[in-house]
């Protein structure tokens, strides 16, 4: 398989100074290891190690990057072999699948799915030409008959990746058991959990209180009261720790927070076990697990990380036949500096806490995010995130809060992928965007080379081993 897809200087600025400067840092990166210190990979994947059964069971079928955007062109998801919650027939030859995958796959062309793909079919497949509907199924047969080598099994690939930590993300009512596994293994490199309290935090979930049953059995404590749900889950986070773990993380549509008395709490807490909490009582509610969360993490030291700002499931029918995570998640606009100053004020200048703030509102980076890292001990400011986590995204990121919050109190690079083969190519791509604009500050004389050389090195490796205690 010839004609070479991937060009060495890619993404770099076509100015020869500029680019000269960006590919001599990136090649002082290149080879890092990866710290991936919040993402969504199944540990269950690298503890059993068996090999992943077809291309489109890896690439295709667990993606909403790639599903929403065939999704958006008519084409059904059931065809495309995505699961449905209510039985409903769904493509199960999987050839078909990644033969109507390959013959779109022009869609994906300038978008950040299209560069992850083309790394990883050549960087770790070899295939070294662009996907179409010609070639689809000599493709998908060479990349088949890989998947079947031991050098291709979830460990040997995790190792040739150059993973140092891979952090997952879990709910508290999960056991750890593939974690326990890994932890035994052989394995170079470490696998942490990530504390997600969502299942049990938000309290308009579908599944809320099968959530609360998990907390109580794994916790060992009946959750019948709001202070023995605190109890609860202050124990979790204790096993927790004592598996790896130096996180938390919540996903919330808006950042606010607010305590609540206890008594207001407790009345919340008692109408969400009897099905009858409203949704201003869930968003109260969530703004007051906001704060406890925090102080929390005063108290135990795991760093707090808050995604704000996506409306979820906001194609219902989608949501309904096909249930969480299909790609109809969307942003909205989103506000930080009044809706976390109670947070900040209550919690931001203590040394033992640290809050890292994600957002899908780009317009907050220069206005909010930004003035408030920069000035809050504890606040650092998150990566570019899911639809930002791009070409474009990223160098509007650096843009925007370079000049008010600097490099230090920005945390690297955080893929926050469920696609394990593409966490390469992600923090790649980061370190191709983070070279270059540091190039653009060094041709500008705002920074001279030595200078660009050591921040490079700390946005790919050394913050986030830094900011997360690794």
């Amino acid at each position: 398989m010839t004609n070479k897809v991937l060009n060495d200087y890619r993404f770099f600025d076509p100015h020869e100074i500029v680019g000269k400067i960006a590919y001599e840092l990136y090649e002082s990166v290149r080879n890092l290891p990866i710290i991936s210190p919040h993402g969504h990979v199944d540990a269950r994947i690298l503890a059993e190690n068996e090999p992943f059964p077809d291309p489109a069971e890896l690439i295709v079928i667990p993606d909403h990057y790639i599903y929403r955007m065939l999704y958006s062109q008519g084409i059904q998801l059931e065809s495309l072999g995505v699961p449905t919650q209510d039985g409903t027939p769904v493509e199960r030859d999987h050839r078909k699948i990644w033969q109507l995958f390959a013959d779109h796959f022009y869609l994906f062309s300038g978008t950040p799915t299209g560069v992850w793909l083309a790394h990883e079919f050549e960087e770790v497949f070899g295939v070294e030409e662009r996907l179409n509907g010609t070639n689809a199924m000599r493709i998908y047969d060479h990349m088949a008959e890989k998947l079947q080598t031991r050098e291709f099994r979830p460990r040997s690939l995790f190792e040739r990746f150059g993973l140092e930590v891979l952090t997952t993300t879990d709910a508290p009512g999960d056991s750890l058991q593939h974690h326990k596994t890994l932890q035994k293994s052989d394995l170079k490199g470490k696998v942490i959990p990530c504390f997600r309290p969502d299942p049990v935090v938000n309290i308009g979930l579908p599944g809320w209180k099968n959530a609360i049953r998990d907390l109580s059995k794994a916790s060992g404590i009946e959750v019948r009261s709001y202070k023995k749900y605190i109890e609860a889950l202050e124990k979790r986070r204790e096993y927790f720790k004592s598996m790896g773990a130096v996180s938390t993380d919540q996903g919330v549509e808006s950042p606010y927070a607010h305590r609540m008395s206890p008594t207001r709490a407790e009345a919340i807490f008692k109408n969400a076990l009897r099905g009858k909490a409203t949704e201003k009582e869930s968003r109260e509610f969530t703004a007051n697990m906001l704060m406890e969360m925090a102080r929390m993490s005063v108290e135990d030291g795991l760093v707090m990380q808050i995604h704000a700002g996506a409306m979820r499931n906001h194609n219902i029918a989608v949501f309904k036949k096909f249930g969480l995570d299909k790609g109809g998640d969307i942003p909205v606009q989103t506000e930080y500096t009044r809706n976390m100053h109670e947070l900040l004020n209550t919690f931001g200048n203590k040394s033992s806490f640290t809050v890292v703030v994600f957002t899908l509102d780009e317009s907050t980076y220069s206005r909010e995010l930004a003035p408030l890292a920069g000035h809050y001990p504890a606040m650092r400011l998150g990566a570019p995130w899911w639809f930002h986590d791009s070409i474009q995204g990223m160098t509007r990121y650096r843009e925007r809060v370079l000049e008010t919050a600097g490099v230090y109190n920005t945390v690297g690079f955080t893929d926050d992928t469920r696609a394990f083969v593409s966490i390469p190519a992600r923090h790649d791509l980061a370190r191709r965007i983070d070279s270059n604009f540091l190039a653009g500050q060094v041709a500008r004389h705002i920074m001279d080379k030595q200078e660009a050389a050591g921040i490079v090195k700390d946005l790919a490796y050394g913050l986030a081993k830094k900011t997360y205690k690794l």
